[in-house]
């Protein structure tokens, strides 16, 4: 039997997308309409919000503790989650967590290296740009990164927390992105990460300027390989 995924959520778009992700592509490794046991838990998104905007980081890791703790009650095996952001309060709570949870990070990183990638640019909300989450992990492995300017992280930011994550895909918020995806391009990258778990929803391989490396669809999919290993 395929272990039991527990999807620790934050935003409605990101995390919805990675559910459909691991249900619409289970199929592919069991066959038929088969997936894994799914299930999910969120507080409310404000709750989150409040903490990140007060820049507290130990109370966001109690919001993702409490979430791991319900999944695991009711039989997850292991835990994702489908927020870059929130991840950099992950060590917070390394040692108390109640089952194992799949850093998205590593997910993308691990797929930076398996497709030859070297110098990799970063998109997200500006907490996420400006913190350790991606040069950490992309490091280890031996990968560069390049971040946005500062104007660029705090116009991504504000596409993402009034748009994005409301479900509201507008034609500048497109542009904006290309527009600072092919200035990673010029400042040497060779591909960008999709950092925010709902850029994917405007933004692919097919309209970016650099290759996508879609951190909830590689989350969903180290997800599923997990579950069936």
């Amino acid at each position: 039997m395929p272990k039991h995924i527990g999807i620790v959520a934050c935003s409605a778009e990101g995390a919805s997308l990675c559910y459909r992700t691991i249900c619409t592509e289970g199929p592919r490794l069991l066959g038929g309409h088969a997936h894994p046991e799914v299930s999910m838990h969120t507080p409310s998104f404000e709750d989150y919000m409040v903490c990140i905007n007060a820049g507290d980081w130990k109370g966001v890791a109690e919001l993702m503790l409490g979430s791991a703790h319900k999944l695991a009650a009711i039989g997850a095996d292991f835990v994702i989650c489908p927020d870059n952001t929130i991840h950099q309060a992950l060590h917070h709570i390394d040692g108390r967590l109640p089952v194992p949870w799949l850093h998205i990070a590593d997910a993308v990183g691990d797929e930076a290296l398996a497709r030859g990638f070297k110098r990799i640019g970063l998109t997200g909300t500006r907490w996420l740009v400006e913190s350790e989450v991606y040069p950490q992990k992309l490091s280890a492995r031996g990968l560069e990164y390049v971040r946005p300017e500062k104007p660029e992280r705090e116009e991504i930011n504000r596409f993402i927390m009034d748009e994005l994550v409301r479900g509201i895909r507008s034609a500048e918020a497109i542009a904006y992105h290309q527009k600072v995806i092919a200035g990673l391009k010029e400042k040497g990258c060779d591909a960008v990460v999709l950092g925010c778990t709902e850029i994917p929803l405007i933004i692919d391989d097919g309209n970016s300027p650099l290759p996508t490396l879609d951190s909830t669809r590689l989350l969903a999919r180290a997800a599923l390989k997990r579950a069936v290993s």
